[in-house]
């Protein structure tokens, strides 16, 4: 019968010793590089352009309400681009209730959320007010397109990335009924809608500085679908402000007339299904509020004319 002698053993835990520490100097080096990443990704991502972008999306916010409540009316002001933003924040804030955040990203998306839910409950309120005949962007053109490109393009299959990514896709389209209704509205002269639109669309342009900004401090740096929603928001920017300021638009002309071929088409749809269009069911609610609106407006002029009748 054979004997191990002491040599031997000691040599295999000598071994197994040194295995371990390799192991576990391996990991130990490999999160260090994983936290010296995020360390180095964190300090880029807190930069001048990305807060410049986001206290400029705030002011249009509160000036989009500011307009609202001071003039008592929606007038001038997108009903569609309200839905949009209202679907885009609850689609990307989903990870509030994933895991935790810093005071202040807790507060923009709280606020994002909170107001948009507020501005709509302003127009159901001033719902009379609402110029349905400018605001004729079609949103499921919008919502379609969207939604497969968030299917095709997420990170990963699962519910919060592709909501997520869905959200970026859908925010490059959010301002676009806007900018129709702008386009449409050419005598409009309220400044703070001008304002409001111009900040909802500058703010975009100081995040893509942001994004330019991290890629040259970090070259492995990527947000692609961030990316294409931030192009795509801000060609139809640039379009309105040349429009806006110069009477001159790329799009204005093509994206005018692609709204009213879709409005042509989904009306022709709605008469053979319903009878009857959104578009014709609306004009009658107008006129039918206009003549009311008359009548009171009489009434208040000639009292006793009005307790006759």
């Amino acid at each position: 019968m054979s004997v191990q002698g002491p040599g031997v053993g000691s040599k295999g835990a000598m071994d197994a010793a040194a295995a371990a520490v390799d192991k576990y100097s391996a990991s130990s080096s490999a999160h260090e590089k994983h936290l010296a990443h995020v360390a180095q990704m964190t300090s880029h991502s807190w930069n001048i352009f990305r807060y410049i972008g986001d206290y400029l999306h705030l002011f249009g916010v509160f000036m989009l309400l500011f307009t609202l409540i001071r003039n008592r009316s929606c007038q001038g002001i997108s009903r569609s681009t309200q839905i949009l933003y209202f679907i885009v924040f609850i689609t990307r804030y989903l990870d509030l209730v994933d895991h935790s955040q810093t005071t202040y990203l807790v507060f923009f998306k709280l606020t994002y959320i909170i107001t948009s839910i507020m501005v709509l409950a302003i127009f159901h309120k001033y719902q009379n007010t609402y110029e349905r005949q400018k605001d004729t962007c079609s949103l499921a053109v919008i919502f379609v397109p969207c939604f497969t490109a968030s299917i095709l393009l997420a990170n990963e299959i699962s519910a919060l990335e592709m909501l997520w990514t869905f959200s970026q896709f859908l925010e490059g389209f959010a301002m676009v009924p806007q900018y129709i209704f702008c386009y449409r509205d050419r005598l409009a002269k309220d400044m703070s809608v001008s304002m409001y639109v111009m900040s909802l669309g500058g703010y975009r342009v100081f995040y893509a500085a942001n994004w330019i900004y991290k890629k040259v401090q970090m070259p492995h740096y990527s947000d692609i679908q961030s990316w294409i929603g931030g192009v795509i928001e801000i060609c139809f920017f640039t379009d309105y402000l040349l429009s806006r300021f110069t009477g001159y638009s790329l799009l204005r002309a093509l994206v005018l007339k692609v709204d009213e071929k879709i409005n042509d088409f989904q009306e022709q749809v709605e008469i053979k299904v319903l009878g009857s269009s959104k578009r014709a069911r609306g004009v009658e609610a107008e006129r039918g509020t206009e003549l009311r609106q008359r009548r009171v407006n009489d009434e208040s002029k000639d009292p006793e004319g009005a307790m006759d009748v």
